[in-house]
């Protein structure tokens, strides 16, 4: 099949992969696929993935209960016997692999593999464009399942970017006091037309002003940045997850007495709930499109800062 691949070369596209998927699993024709951060820094290293990449995706499933249908699917496959599974947290199992990112082959291939119980039906009317969408939503969601957002003044949003844009749409559903804070006006500019309120970097003189602040710089510098803005005994979430070492200064963490909580994925469920009811928008943060065999030039593109969302046309 079709597959974009990552190895020891580099990236490129293979025009006769052969996945290896678990014999129980469901194949699932993939009709697009999103590049997300995480991506790009599993090309620069992070985790040391080998295999195809991806993980955001809308795609037919081609057997099992939801055959004929559209689906989009969890990463996290777990074993469902261990303790940690056991104790409810399957998406921490030691043993699952992660689409994508963990001894798992992703997104970017015409076929997928993933656990039925995985999998979950896109709504009639949600289109494929926002399907592809639901993955990262989900993680935007991951706040409030963490949080009870109604306990914070004001919420900070680190970062105008992919993630940064949908946990902002995501926590003034919950909240009415957010301020996104990023670097480029006309990315910020999208967030006030849906009533957002942004600034951008360089204009915010205020420090420890935030109740709860979330990095979703997708940068080595939004922690430190995000422990100047947040009040002391505050709550900073973090979203970022970068390659190389990072190494910042805990030491305010103490002082200041700051809860860190880390957000990784997030239910699928109110993600695919809030596109049904046309809650969100996402379909405009899709800013270019390319085939597999583009991979080359879609990556870059998906680098450059007048960036938001790059799609992979396959199906």
């Amino acid at each position: 099949m079709k597959a974009i691949v990552l190895s020891d070369g580099g990236v490129r596209f293979n025009s006769d992969y052969a996945s290896r998927p678990q014999p129980d699993w469901v194949p699932i024709r993939v009709l697009k696929a999103g590049i997300c951060e995480t991506d790009l820094q599993l090309i620069q290293g992070y985790m040391g993935f080998s295999g195809v990449l991806g993980h955001e995706f809308v795609g037919i499933a081609e057997q099992g209960r939801y055959a004929g249908q559209r689906v989009t699917g969890e990463i996290n496959a777990a074993c469902h016997n261990c303790p940690t599974c056991q104790a409810g947290m399957p998406t921490h199992c030691p043993k699952r692999t992660v689409l994508g990112i963990l001894n798992h082959d992703g997104a970017f291939a015409e076929t997928v593999w993933l656990p039925e119980e995985n999998l979950h039906p896109i709504p009639e009317h949600v289109s494929d464009d926002a399907a592809v969408f639901v993955e990262p939503l989900a993680a935007a969601f991951q706040i409030p399942a963490q949080l009870d957002l109604s306990e914070f003044k004001n919420i900070v949003i680190l970062g105008d970017g992919r993630l940064g844009n949908l946990c902002a749409q995501v926590c003034q559903l919950r909240h009415s006091k957010v301020l996104v804070v990023g670097k480029h006006s006309e990315k910020l500019a999208r967030l006030q037309q849906r009533g957002i309120e942004t600034a951008l970097l360089d204009e915010i003189d205020d420090q420890r002003f935030a109740d709860l602040v979330v990095d979703c710089t997708g940068s080595a510098t939004g922690f430190p940045t995000a422990c100047q803005f947040v009040r002391p005994r505050g709550t900073i979430v973090l979203k970022t997850t970068v390659a190389g070492e990072q190494g910042p200064n805990l030491a305010p963490i103490v002082i200041d007495e700051i809860c860190v909580i880390g957000s990784r994925c997030g239910p699928f469920v109110p993600a695919i709930e809030a596109l049904a009811k046309d809650e969100l928008d996402v379909t405009s943060l899709i800013t270019s499109r390319f085939t597999l065999e583009e991979c080359e030039t879609a990556f870059q593109t998906a680098t450059a800062k007048d960036q938001l969302k790059v799609l992979f046309e396959i199906g």
